[in-house]
């Protein structure tokens, strides 16, 4: 996991974005590494400029739960990392679709937040093929973290600079964080974000999944999970 931020982002697209949840801003950012990003959000600055030079500005009114005056306390932010499998997929080995749905959900009912969809992010930044490699070697035997270092990739490769970058350019410096993992809210921190809280994020436990969420507590520190006599809560 790397923690270095780019200087700026670039803002390429905006629209508004109906869900089951509620109507978002969503806004398509990249960074110095060109990989298209998504920030989907309610009441929360938009800042900068479009490729057509046109202001971004401030969130319209009227559309979305929770409109009205931007308030002084940090936003609600869920730091999302893309999952195939997992979210378009509807695949059971990890809980990837479900805190997405969770965070969406989160942020509407709260009225004000985001959740930055890192693209990238595929098998924790090893990449679609060798999550899949990863995959055959859990089904061997191995848990996700043996995995990946059995291919010679590292426990985790993902960098948050991107989300950084872009909660600075919009002017946002402090977050209430959706999380159960210490080491991204470490690396948001060094890139220069204050992480006011932490709240994790419920758990999904399906039997495809809790030796995974076993894993990420007991090798990962991820916390918010819990392990039970009927498996994870």
């Amino acid at each position: 996991m790397t923690t270095t931020a780019p200087a700026t982002v670039r803002v390429l697209a905006r629209a508004k974005l109906p869900t089951r949840h509620g109507v978002f801003d969503a806004v398509c950012f990249s960074g110095s590494d060109d990989v298209e990003h998504l920030a989907l959000s309610i009441r929360t600055p938009l800042g900068g400029t479009s490729l057509n030079g046109s202001p971004l500005g401030e969130p319209s009114d009227g559309e979305r739960p929770g409109d009205g005056p931007l308030d002084d306390d940090p936003p609600i932010v869920r730091v999302h990392s893309e999952c195939l499998t997992g979210e378009a997929l509807g695949s059971q080995r990890c809980d990837c679709g479900p805190q997405l749905d969770s965070a969406l959900r989160l942020v509407a009912e709260t009225g004000r937040g985001m959740v930055l969809y890192l693209r990238g992010h595929e098998g924790r930044g090893i990449g679609l093929a060798q999550k899949i490699r990863a995959y055959a070697l859990q089904e061997a035997g191995l848990d996700t973290v043996e995995a990946n270092l059995e291919l010679g990739e590292p426990v985790d490769r993902r960098s948050y600079g991107p989300a950084a970058a872009y909660l600075r350019q919009i002017g946002v410096d402090s977050i209430r964080l959706l999380t159960n993992n210490p080491d991204k809210v470490a690396a948001l921190r060094a890139a220069g974000v204050q992480v006011a809280e932490v709240l994790p994020m419920p758990a999904a436990p399906v039997p495809a999944n809790e030796a995974y969420l076993a894993t990420k507590t007991e090798r990962m520190g991820h916390r918010g999970l819990r392990l039970g006599d009927e498996g994870l809560s």
